[in-house]
């Protein structure tokens, strides 16, 4: 065997390894709730789906688009959703943030409206994504998922992971305040610094 073929089958393996140390090294310090959106700048996709509590009820896009709003992906199976309930509650309650439930995938609609009946209710709206397919899309990977969308019902965010208050504050807020702002919506005077 020539000399530069041994030298090839040689450095063939660390070559690999090292282009795979740089790919998993960048991975360090990527943020795994920051997925990029195809549908961040778009108009949310065309749906028509049944209402959570009652079946007979079906919603479509006519629901988005009146005002700022976020769309939250949501299920009785995610225990991220679960911890994420109480401060979604809190957004209701304290600032009045109008929110859309999606239930996804549940194979109950029962469980998930008791659900909600135990731990409150902080959508002004709820919809039943039994099989998956407005989750699918809007590109959700799982759930907890939130979109931030405006009053022309154009996606502004999409948050992968619960909502809490340091990630309101950090991203969610800023952006959700911004396009009440634009839509000429009272902000919350404490909620204000979070303006750009």
């Amino acid at each position: 065997m020539n000399s530069k073929v041994r030298m090839l089958i040689l450095l063939t393996p660390l070559v690999a390894f090292l282009a795979l140390s740089v790919f998993l090294f960048r991975g360090l310090w990527s943020d795994p709730t920051h997925l990029e959106s195809a549908l961040v700048g778009r108009t949310v996709p065309q749906f028509e789906l049944p209402d959570l509590y009652q079946p007979d009820v079906t919603h479509d896009n006519a629901i988005i688009g009146s005002r700022p709003l976020l769309i939250n992906v949501w299920a009785t199976w995610c225990p991220t959703c679960y911890a994420e309930h109480t401060f979604l509650n809190q957004l209701l309650a304290d600032e009045q943030v109008y929110i859309i439930g999606l239930n996804y995938k549940d194979d109950s609609r029962g469980a998930a409206v008791r659900w909600l009946q135990d731990l409150g209710d902080p959508y002004q709206i709820n919809l039943f994504d039994e099989t998956g397919l407005l989750a699918l899309d809007l590109g959700v990977y799982g759930a907890p998922e939130t979109f931030v969308v405006d009053q022309d019902g154009v996606i502004r965010y999409r948050h992968v992971g619960d909502l809490n208050e340091r990630v309101w504050r950090q991203r969610v807020g800023p952006i959700y305040y911004q396009a009440m702002q634009e839509a000429g919506l009272e902000i919350p005077e404490h909620r204000r610094e979070l303006l750009p």
